[in-house]
């Protein structure tokens, strides 16, 4: 996924955050980076459940 903010002091992050979690229909908090933090691949963790959030993300 690409997003229009900066990679500056997080802000692309945050944004990254808010569309997948707003694509998976989680809770912003739901959504959290585990790995690649300051790198253009990332790992994610997304909390509810599986198949509801793959079925909403189309995998």
């Amino acid at each position: 996924m690409r997003v229009r903010a900066a990679p500056e002091k997080g802000l692309a992050n945050k944004a990254l955050i808010a569309l997948i979690a707003k694509s998976a229909g989680v809770a912003k908090s739901n959504v959290s980076i585990l790995s690649g933090d300051t790198q253009r691949k990332k790992i994610l963790r997304i909390e509810g459940d599986p198949e509801d959030i793959v079925k909403r993300l189309g995998l």
